[in-house]
């Protein structure tokens, strides 16, 4: 989590000092002053950055070194096993085509759609986080 957390600092200073050049550059070359809808923008993709990549150093400290911590780390030693996926999911299509339908909603502001698509959502996101929480159906479990 080491990697991941540089990177976002990385980019928290990048965006920190793009939106202060942006600033001086936009209060000196143009007549109305600084151009506050672009430095805003940029300070708050700074502080998004700044939020990730603080939770991702918070989160190396808890957990123990991967492999991509380790400046001499081969690349075998990153094999095995990295979880479980689903093979036969199709809760995740499921999610894409409901978000797909909110984001139409959204874009087009249809209050019906945006209804349905956020009910859509909510079932398809339960679907898939409770997938393995039933049980098997042919272990006789009747719950």
């Amino acid at each position: 989590m080491k990697v991941e957390a540089r990177i976002f600092e990385i980019v928290t200073i990048f965006a920190f000092f793009i939106a202060i050049v942006y600033a001086v550059m936009t209060g000196l070359m143009t007549r109305d002053g600084v151009e506050p809808i672009g430095t805003v923008a940029l300070i708050l993709t700074g502080g998004l950055a700044l939020l990730a990549g603080s939770y991702f150093r918070f989160i190396a400290r808890r957990i123990e070194q991967r492999p991509e911590d380790h400046d001499d780390a081969e690349v075998s030693d990153g094999a095995g096993e990295l979880g479980f996926f689903s093979p036969g999911s199709y809760w995740p299509v499921a999610l894409a085509a409901a978000a797909a339908i909110t984001g139409i909603a959204l874009a087009y502001f249809e209050v019906w759609l945006l209804v349905i698509g956020v009910v859509l959502l909510l079932i398809t996101i339960g679907g898939l986080v409770f997938e393995y929480h039933r049980g098997s159906p042919a272990a006789g479990h009747s719950e």
